[in-house]
C-alpha cells in the first residue's frame, strides 16, 4: 500500500523556522522525484519545491525561493522541507508527493495526497 505521511508543521511567528518531513512507504524511494506542494484555504495547491532522485538538484515555486531547502535521505525514504523566514502567506496544508516535470516545466504529482501538515504563521 502506497502511503505518503507528511509530519512537522504547527505554529510559527514570523520569521520563524519549520521543518518538515514526508516519508514514502510501498514504493521505491530512491526511483522517484519528490516534491512539496501547499493548499492554502479557498485557494489552489500550489507547488512549493522538488528534488531529484539523487538529490542533486533541487527547484522553488517563486514564493518560497530563497526562503527554503529541500532535502532527502533516501536510506531513511524521508524528504525534508527547511522552511525559514516564514511569512503569514506561507500559512497552508504541506503535501508532498512524488513527482515529474511535465513538458511545460511544471511539476506533476504521481501518487495519491497524504494527510498533509497544517503550517500556521502568526504573531
Amino acid at each position: 500500500q502506497v502511503q505518503l505521511t507528511e509530519s512537522g508543521g504547527g505554529w510559527a511567528q514570523p520569521g520563524g523556522s519549520l521543518n518538515l518531513s514526508c516519508t514514502l512507504s510501498g514504493r521505491p524511494f530512491r526511483s522517484y522525484a519528490l516534491g512539496w506542494f501547499r493548499q492554502a484555504p479557498g485557494k489552489e495547491r500550489e507547488f512549493v519545491a522538488a528534488i531529484s532522485w539523487s538529490g542533486a538538484s533541487t527547484y522553488f515555486g517563486d514564493s518560497v525561493k530563497g526562503r527554503c531547502t529541500i532535502s532527502r535521505d533516501n536510506p531513511k525514504s524521508t524528504v525534508y522541507l527547511q522552511m525559514n523566514k516564514l511569512k503569514p502567506e506561507d500559512t497552508a496544508v504541506y503535501y508532498c508527493n512524488a513527482v515529474i516535470r511535465a513538458y511545460a516545466g511544471d511539476y506533476v504529482p504521481l501518487l495519491e495526497w497524504g494527510q498533509g501538515t497544517q503550517v500556521t504563521v502568526s504573531s
